[in-house]
């Protein structure tokens, strides 16, 4: 005689995977369908920094780009404040549809290792989408300056320890963690004067307060155009492509030396994949546009897309990179 043993739980667990499989394919579905119709309304881009600023003129050119490439108006919204922390609430707090987008930046970077606690992570809080453009600081003096080149500046530096001035803009701003760096790696002792804004730096160096600044090209072209400034070394490991005339602080001297800023496009953590690849593979053609690489390149800026794994690549190895210098320097946490 033999027995025959039946599984009764077969059916219930076939059943199971069928439900879930059927729910695997609706999601699908969903995302597709949320994809083919992105976007069906105007989609906001927020930038942690006021108006025109590098990061603001990037931001309004791409999106306008944007906007005609996909039919619907993109648009800027400034939010600027300490550590992009209003920004980063505004969009980590938005729907994950793609709406609402952020620019982040190396200053992102800065600001994990400058604040005791962040309300945001930016590593795990926001889909990486694509880098936009990168730029180097400029180092650069007064017509009127001793220093010919920055070597002159660092001859000059070690010579007498202490008594020359640096300027930036505010203490954890990348500026003034460029200029923090540029001690360490070159064995350098200056005093690095900290100002509100750009304006009174450059003010500061025109009245011969401070021998160098550091700020990006964007910020000093006029002066550089007029030759009330010098540029004596830009920050980069290599010469840029909208200043190939400006040595690189490597070139000058200091060879591990290297700052390249950046600017880049994040969505909200949950966004549909094929959301963040429709505004990658545009992003990609637009960033590639010969009007928009020679409007940006006007501005010190180069003009890069990226996959969403490169720049959150870049995003983490900057952080460790700045909070390295940050506590080197010292600085107090915020």
């Amino acid at each position: 005689m033999s027995t025959t043993f039946v599984d009764r739980a077969a059916p219930r667990i076939f059943l199971a995977l069928l439900v879930a499989g059927l729910a695997i394919s609706a999601l699908a579905a969903s995302h597709q369908a949320h994809a083919a119709s992105y976007p069906d309304r105007a989609v906001r881009i927020v930038v942690p920094f006021a108006a025109g600023g590098v990061a603001d003129i990037t931001a309004r050119i791409v999106a306008e780009k944007l906007g005609d490439k996909f039919g619907q108006r993109f648009y800027v919204e400034n939010q600027p404040g300490a550590g992009g922390i209003a920004a980063a609430r505004t969009v980590i707090s938005s729907a994950p549809d793609g709406h609402t987008l952020a620019l982040l930046s190396n200053g992102t970077a800065v600001s994990v290792s400058l604040f005791k606690k962040l309300p945001f992570d930016p590593l795990k809080d926001f889909e990486p989408i694509s880098s936009l453009g990168f730029f180097d600081f400029i180092f650069a003096t007064g017509a009127n300056s001793q220093f010919r080149t920055l070597g002159d500046f660092v001859a000059a530096a070690r010579a007498k320890p202490g008594a020359l001035n640096v300027g930036t803009i505010n203490v954890g701003s990348t500026q003034n963690l460029s200029a923090e760096l540029f001690k360490t790696a070159g064995n350098i002792d200056f005093t690095i004067v900290p100002f509100r804004g750009t304006p009174e730096v450059a003010v500061s160096l025109l009245q011969g307060d401070i021998a160098v600044m550091i700020d990006s090209y964007a910020s000093m072209k006029g002066n550089l155009v007029d030759k009330k400034f010098r540029a004596l070394a830009s920050s980069g490991p290599v010469r840029s492509e909208s200043t190939p005339d400006i040595v690189t602080v490597q070139e000058s001297g200091v060879a591990s030396y290297d700052v390249v800023s950046w600017n880049a496009l994040f969505a909200p953590a949950g966004t549909p994949p094929e959301i963040v690849k429709a505004l990658n593979d545009a992003l990609r053609g637009i960033l590639a546009d010969a009007d928009v690489k020679k409007r940006l390149l006007e501005l010190g800026i180069e003009a890069k897309a990226s996959t969403p794994q490169e720049i959150s690549t870049r995003l983490k190895s900057d952080i460790d990179k700045w909070r390295d210098v940050i506590e080197k320097a010292g600085i107090q946490k915020q």
